[in-house]
């Protein structure tokens, strides 16, 4: 099914304008990320992420709750998941939180978050920082909640999603559960909000080749996508990124790069990529306090 040619097509959809790239097997809707999978990004933050789900979606079921310490490195960051039902959405919720001291370590430039890799499932390598983080709440019980779910659920999507720190979590668990078949890729949708890079390339490749509907959103500025530089210990993002470019409010202008060379048509072409305030703000929201807010 994918195109021969790199034809553009010109869409208006949900009040804003888009270019789309055909080669991708999936078609990306703002309303679907702005009002679906950013609540459920924004959750994570939120002490009782059932607070945000009641707030947004009809007989919503948090599941569990986790939250474990990133690695055995002594950073003292603690990561964040919760498992969740959305019944009347025919859909199983895997959200990842992102953390402040994440944010901290990057300031700090800590390079050996991206120095130390491991080999991933899928094929190539990820941040070692960011695989045992992945592990260490996928084996804390995230796991059995995944799997009870699916085999209660057998016809549901799996919605993955999470923002900073928290998206490259969810890249890892989309691409984890495809590789050990505990579901085939078409019935995966992936969403993440301001995700570093996460592996190597071949890990953007095996990951192209996992599920068709996956998104790294990005906002105008945000320096953490940008983070650690291209071609840094070979990292490279997977597809496809939606680039807002300034504004993110309803009817904003967006662009879709689906090109797995990371695309100098989104935030790649920009000259200056160095905005914390852009990568805390999601369409026009504080991530962090909107979700600690409720969502409301």
């Amino acid at each position: 099914m994918r195109s021969f040619t790199l034809l553009l097509v010109f869409l208006t959809y949900s009040q804003a304008r888009v270019i789309l790239d055909p080669i991708s097997f999936a078609t990306y809707d703002d309303g679907v990320a702005r009002n679906t999978f950013f609540p459920l990004a924004a959750a994570a933050y939120s002490s009782n992420p059932q607070t945000c789900l009641s707030a947004k979606f009809t007989n919503s079921q948090l599941r569990r709750q986790l939250n474990v310490q990133c690695d055995a490195g002594g950073k003292n960051d603690i990561c964040s998941a919760y498992t969740a039902l959305l019944p009347d959405n025919k859909a199983i919720v895997i959200s990842f939180r992102g953390t402040q001291g994440f944010l901290q370590l990057l300031e700090e430039a800590d390079k050996s978050v991206f120095q130390s890799q491991s080999q991933w499932i899928a094929g190539g390598k990820v941040s070692k920082y960011f695989g045992d983080a992945f592990n260490t709440l996928w084996n804390a019980g995230m796991k059995d909640d995944v799997n009870n779910l699916i085999h209660k659920y057998p016809t549901f999507e799996v919605w993955v999603t999470g923002h900073s720190l928290g998206g490259s979590m969810a890249s890892l668990a989309a691409s984890y559960i495809v590789a050990n078949k505990i579901v085939t890729g078409d019935k995966v949708k992936l969403i993440t909000y301001g995700q570093p890079r996460t592996g190597t390339t071949p890990f953007a490749v095996a990951h192209d080749a996992q599920m068709a509907y996956s998104y790294r959103v990005t906002h105008n500025r945000d320096i953490v996508p940008h983070i650690p530089n291209e071609g840094m210990e070979d990292y490279k993002h997977h597809k496809a990124e939606v680039f807002y470019k300034e504004s993110m409010k309803a009817g904003a202008t967006f662009k879709v790069c689906s090109s797995a060379d990371e695309s100098n048509d989104c935030s790649n072409g920009l000259l200056i990529t160095a905005s914390v305030s852009d990568h805390l703000t999601y369409f026009t929201k504080d991530v962090s306090q909107w979700g600690e807010a409720g969502c409301n």
